[in-house]
């Protein structure tokens, strides 16, 4: 009834698969493939509650911090319509905090857990812990997954991509897994215009923005690198920040990994509130970043990027109802 939306007919039936394997004798090891913005994260929420109304406990696990808050704010006010309580833990949480949220999941208070490898470590202890969700899996080990599943007895799992694989490497990358698939989007998603451009043509690619900004879009423009190499010839973020600033004053923002993690909520934060149009990054926004008024991205040297990384930042972008590049 909290839902704002209802779900597509893909995540139903995702939603069905999850339940019959949770609600069988033999552990649920199951991977839920969804190209982004297909609505993952809310069958990932669906199959915790389950969990949840069980009487057990179920944790949601990210490769990065910045994706493991963004879960959570996601997460947090499903849950706080059904009256449950969330913990986060990641590798930031220390001396209060972590100690409230350690206590409040070792008692069973707080029924979900949300994070990064943090919830896994020696110290975590769960009252009774019956699911693991691990989103971006390609980002963690096998030993990972099972240092997370042996924190309670026979976790079931939910593994997440958004990685598009086709089936025959599916079968051999996950053949140990039963699979899932959210084939469509929610109503009102565009496909994304995908264009190759010569690196000669930036002039073009500058005037675009402008057009871009002028409509009140943001756009994300991804380097490979941070900093100049003298090995390396390619665009760095800084040189690319320098040159953007020039042309648009007071409209850019630079993120990229070296970035103090404090620094980097403000400047998401800045972006988000319109303070400013344009975040040149490198690809530490890969994944789960989401701004649904961002609908240009720009990938320069996109040769030096593996496919799967193209196809998350192409993600992106177009998770409004609007065109986007």
């Amino acid at each position: 009834k909290t839902l704002p939306f209802d779900l597509t007919n893909a995540q139903k039936t995702a939603i069905g698969e999850i339940r019959d394997d949770l609600a069988s004798d033999a552990r649920m090891l199951r991977l839920l493939q969804g190209d982004v913005g297909s609505g993952k994260t809310l069958v990932a929420v669906m199959a915790m509650l389950t969990a949840v109304e069980a009487g057990a406990q179920a944790v949601l696990m990210a490769p990065t911090e910045i994706l493991a808050r963004q879960h959570l704010a996601t997460v947090t006010p499903l849950a706080k319509a059904a009256g449950l309580q969330v913990a986060l833990l990641t590798g930031r949480e220390r001396g209060k905090n972590r100690a409230a949220a350690l206590e409040a999941l070792v008692e069973g208070r707080a029924q979900i857990a949300v994070g990064t490898h943090a919830l896994f470590q020696d110290e975590v202890e769960y009252k009774n812990l019956a699911l693991a969700v691990i989103d971006e899996q390609h980002r963690f080990g096998v030993h990972q997954r099972l240092s997370l599943a042996a924190k309670g007895d026979a976790v079931d799992t939910l593994v997440m991509t958004a990685t598009p694989i086709p089936r025959t490497l599916m079968l051999t990358a996950y053949g140990d897994m039963d699979t899932s698939r959210l084939m469509e989007k929610p109503p009102g998603r565009k496909p994304v215009d995908t264009r190759v451009l010569p690196v000669e043509r930036l002039e073009q690619i500058v005037d675009a923005c402008s057009r871009a900004l002028n409509a009140g879009d943001k756009v994300f423009w991804v380097c490979p690198l941070i900093e100049e190499s003298k090995k390396l010839d390619h665009t760095s973020a800084v040189n690319k920040f320098e040159y953007l600033k020039k042309l648009f004053p007071n409209q850019v923002l630079l993120l990229h990994g070296k970035t103090e993690i404090n620094e980097k909520e403000k400047i998401l934060t800045n972006f988000q509130k319109n303070k400013f149009q344009i975040l040149v990054s490198t690809t530490i926004i890969e994944v789960g970043i989401d701004f649904p008024n961002a609908n240009v991205i720009i990938i320069e040297n996109a040769n030096k990027f593996g496919l799967s990384q193209l196809h998350q930042l192409r993600g992106r972008v177009g998770r409004g109802d609007k065109d986007s590049t």
